[in-house]
């Protein structure tokens, strides 16, 4: 495996965001423990409908993609704090040989923070097996609250209406509600 395949290998003490599972949905606890040692996380979130012992159906913001949480710091630091927390485990994926951990560009990873932290109710999150990427177009949004993120234009599989995809290669999708042609500016 060469250095261009595994930037981490390159650069051990530069910032990454890290794609990774808080195993038996612990993807909060992971949060609070990661936020009270002062390393910048994400998780997904979104309303939901769910029964409460004490007050009935309630609306809860709770995870999205169940076990999934983005860390940003260095390799050696959260081979540290990994240590301390068994159940927060790497995303991998296979280069060469090997699995090395997923890592997101700063780029993507500040667009799908910027699309999620709407908690829109039409957003649907989607396993990288569920969209068609190779027949979309890249796009930027132009206007509404999505001004300037950057996605791809595609038909989602069960699904009549175009819709804008935000991909985290490797990792998840989240796609937007239905846009009109005049709100998306075509990237070449």
């Amino acid at each position: 495996m060469s250095d261009n395949e595994n930037p981490i290998a390159k650069s051990p003490e530069e910032q990454f965001w890290f794609a990774m599972s808080a195993t038996f949905g612990r993807g909060l606890k992971a949060k609070t423990f990661l936020e009270d040692k002062s390393v910048e996380c994400f998780v997904p979130m979104k309303y939901e409908i769910v029964n409460d012992r004490k007050e009935g159906k309630v609306r809860k913001l709770i995870p999205a993609i169940s076990n999934l949480i983005f860390v940003h710091t260095t390799k050696k630091r959260i081979q540290s704090l990994k240590a301390l927390t068994p159940y927060l485990q790497y995303l991998t994926k296979p280069v060469g040989e090997r699995n090395v951990p997923i890592t997101v560009p700063e780029k993507q990873m500040l667009q799908f923070i910027k699309v999620c932290d709407t908690y829109d109710d039409k957003l649907l999150y989607l396993a990288p097996h569920e969209i068609r990427l190779e027949e979309g177009t890249p796009v930027r949004i132009v206007g509404s609250m999505f001004d300037g993120v950057e996605g791809t234009f595609l038909k989602v599989d069960g699904s009549r209406k175009k819709r804008v995809v935000v991909l985290l290669q490797d990792v998840t999708a989240v796609v937007l509600a239905e846009f009109i042609d005049g709100y998306l500016q075509v990237l070449k």
